[in-house]
């Protein structure tokens, strides 16, 4: 993918996190840049929602901009730049403060997969908590510090929490970290309801496996549910 398409891509990926009420106001998304792996692209400070092509700036893996100018930057940027330091696999990182997720951050109930298509997310969520080695913070991942600490927590994994704040989640490509970002929050909210019936019955580590595989392959719809979110986004033009 050309430098180009991989920026269109990005714009889209902004629109239909914030149309599927992943993000609001807050949170971003970013990509590894396709011809700099030791770079990433990211928006200025925006609103994802109202992302463009010019909004979109490229930052070293220590998340300094490569050429600012008088553009505002956002201050958890550390977050994708820890993320892509530590795993030279990961593509894509998107970080957001889904309200479904946080009860799962504050309390001893584990966030596991229990639909299918909540499979990317894995079989267990570890849940960071910036007190336990910066104290008393306004608990903003503000430096690189700070974000390195948060990618230990993801570890090899695809999701990591983040106590009473939200989520991280990193994928091999932007399209994994956007669907998986998606089926983490919609697995939160039917988690939420479950546990007020009674005991839940979660999928197994096999189960997540070969559904998570299934799952990332076009044919199995990747590309269907793709397409389908780039419509509801009116991104189809683009």
């Amino acid at each position: 993918m050309d430098l180009i398409d991989t920026l269109r891509d990005l714009v889209i990926a902004n629109r239909i996190l914030a149309h599927e009420c992943v993000v609001d106001g807050y949170g971003h998304v970013s990509i590894r840049h396709p011809d700099h792996p030791d770079r990433y692209l990211l928006s200025r400070s925006r609103s994802p929602e109202l992302v463009t092509l010019s909004d979109i700036m490229e930052f070293t893996l220590d998340s300094e901009p490569v050429d600012r100018q008088d553009r505002g930057i956002y201050l958890e940027r550390f977050i994708h730049g820890a993320v892509y330091e530590a795993r030279p696999e990961v593509q894509s990182v998107v970080h957001n403060h889904s309200s479904a997720v946080i009860p799962f951050t504050v309390t001893n109930v584990p966030l596991r997969p229990i639909i299918h298509t909540g499979a990317l997310i894995g079989s267990e969520v570890p849940v960071w908590d910036i007190r336990d080695n910066f104290g008393d913070t306004n608990l903003l991942v503000t430096n690189q510090d700070q974000g390195r600490d948060l990618a230990r927590t993801l570890g090899p994994g695809r999701v990591s929490l983040m106590r009473g704040h939200g989520c991280v989640v990193a994928g091999n490509s932007l399209r994994q970290a956007v669907m998986a970002s998606v089926y983490l929050q919609l697995n939160a909210q039917l988690l939420l309801q479950s546990l007020s019936l009674g005991e839940v019955t979660y999928l197994s580590k096999g189960e997540v496996e070969l559904m998570a595989e299934s799952q990332l392959q076009p044919t199995g719809g990747a590309d269907r549910v793709w397409e389908y979110w780039v419509r509801r986004a009116g991104c189809q033009g683009m």
